[in-house]
């Protein structure tokens, strides 16, 4: 009895995923679905990190009251396996949703310098909801369409950089310039005669090495190891040297030599139940009534469109790779995948922990041969169970949980050799859109750049009419916001 009844239970799965159909195994699908969890669940660790990112020199959170960091870790991981889930039951394909690495740094670095954290996090709500409705409508396809890949590519590419650009800054080997305002140079590698100091930086270093190592030998869960080694070899250091923080209990600067934001230790304890605090801490209007109509508008023009191109290219690329996609790119209910992903951006928001989208890490899993649904319902129920361990989350320092942000970085800038270099009109407004956004610390920035300069240069080159109405809009919307202060000093406007 025992036996038809798992017999049972596995011709449902194979039926309802598909699984046989599109050449896999039960086992297959539930080995790739652990694989993907390993290769992701780092995201527990680092967003936290990463949303710490916006504290001033005394540790005050720019953006009002800081969410603990325990907090973030449970809700990271109870959002991640909810929309997980519900995007293997929907859309029954192997791709696995977290909070976003770009989105969660674009909030953390630039969008709470000028909005409290809830005011934010209503921001991404209603990124969300756009982005639901644009897939509902089938708009999402078509503006996707309309805009050229190598502006997508970019996009991606510059995001790259500019996460490996806060991991080397936060890891301590690249350091603002102590005399930044009388040179064009604002940074420097190190502190003090371009020396690299302290045993934080080299925990940095030597995370980065065994990262880097092992994924050059194909090493599953790189980045999960890589931060658990980190971890521990900071924990160590930091119990037979005492190295101590980098700033004092009163906030004050101490050393250059200390750890930065967090003191390696051991917990107290390791299982919890999870921290929700942070669930529903959202002020879904609030960000416009305290920087303007126009200014919030354009900084939920850029989540969408960040969100927007990376969900879309990941997704693609992922269905490619799986054997899922036809000869234009679609692949199995791609509308119902796209308005699940778009939601994850509302969860994300209402649990305070960034945009929640489809990972390129499921590749890790598909590479194994997952195919369908049953694998990343194997993800989402192990990130589930992930958010009774987040006390493990407050061991991490932010140098080890940099080291992945460089790894990261360099896996995004892999796309760089899709744009076609030798079509100036095409490799120009993509360089810019991929160095804007490290370099004025920005991803808007970048992402605007690059699209004014792709319609002002094309259309000059005699191709204005290749270029789609969308774009026209789109460059004509970033132009207005970069004249925005313009416009502002020049008339006393305000909105």
């Amino acid at each position: 009895m025992a036996n038809t009844t798992k017999s049972t239970d596995a011709g449902f799965l194979d039926r309802f995923f598909e699984v046989t159909k599109r050449g896999s195994t039960i086992w297959t699908e539930v080995r790739g679905g652990l694989v993907i969890f390993m290769t992701m669940v780092y995201i527990v660790i680092l967003n936290p990190i990463i949303i710490a990112f916006n504290q001033d020199a005394a540790g005050n959170f720019i953006g009002g009251a800081a969410p603990q960091p325990q907090a973030v870790a449970a809700a990271t991981a109870l959002t991640a396996g909810v929309m997980t889930l519900i995007f293997a039951l929907v859309a029954r394909l192997p791709f696995a949703l977290a909070a976003g690495l770009g989105i969660n740094s674009f909030l953390a670095v630039t969008i709470v310098k000028g909005v409290t954290w809830p005011e934010a996090m209503g921001l991404v709500v209603i990124d969300g909801i756009i982005i639901v409705i644009l897939a509902a409508t089938g708009l999402r396809t078509m503006i996707f369409n309309a805009v050229p890949p190598a502006l997508k590519t970019a996009i991606t590419v510059g995001i790259g950089l500019f996460i490996a650009f806060i991991g080397f800054v936060d890891g301590g080997l690249i350091r603002r310039n102590a005399d930044d305002a009388n040179t064009p140079v604002p940074v420097n590698w190190g502190v003090g005669a371009n020396h690299m100091l302290g045993y934080p930086t080299l925990v940095f270093i030597l995370t980065i090495v065994a990262i880097a190592v092992m994924m050059a030998l194909r090493v599953r869960g790189a980045i999960l190891f890589g931060l658990i080694g980190g971890t521990i070899l900071a924990i160590i250091l930091e119990a037979t040297l005492h190295i101590g923080g980098k700033f004092g209990p009163d906030g004050k600067f101490v050393t250059p030599f200390g750890w930065d934001t967090t003191i390696p230790q051991w917990p107290t304890k390791i299982v919890e139940l999870p921290n929700l605090s942070t669930i529903g801490q959202v002020d879904l209007l609030g960000a416009f009534g305290r920087i303007g109509i126009m200014a919030g508008i354009m900084l939920v023009f850029t989540l969408v469109f960040s969100n927007f191109f990376d969900a879309m290219g990941t997704m693609t690329g992922l269905s490619k790779q799986a054997g899922l996609a036809d000869a234009k790119g679609n692949f199995p209910r791609l509308t119902s995948a796209l308005i699940v992903e778009g939601a994850g951006a509302i969860a994300g928001g209402v649990t305070s922990t960034s945009s929640n989208t489809v990972y390129i890490e499921s590749a890790s899993g598909i590479a194994g041969g997952a195919r369908t649904g049953l694998a990343t319902t194997i993800t989402g129920l192990l990130f589930v169970v992930a958010a009774f361990f987040t006390p493990l989350t407050s061991v991490v320092p932010i140098e080890v949980g940099a080291a992945a942000l460089v790894i990261v970085g360099a896996l995004m800038m892999s796309q760089v050799v899709d744009i076609d270099w030798k079509d100036w009109t095409i490799s120009f407004p993509a360089f810019l859109a991929i160095v804007i956004m490290p370099f004025s610390y920005s991803i808007a920035n970048g992402i605007g750049v690059g699209f004014v300069s792709f319609v002002i240069v094309r259309a000059f080159a005699g191709k204005a009419k290749e270029i789609h109405p969308l774009l026209w809009i789109v460059a004509a919307g970033f132009l207005l916001y970069f004249l925005m202060p313009v416009l502002q000093a020049a008339l006393g406007l305000k909105f």
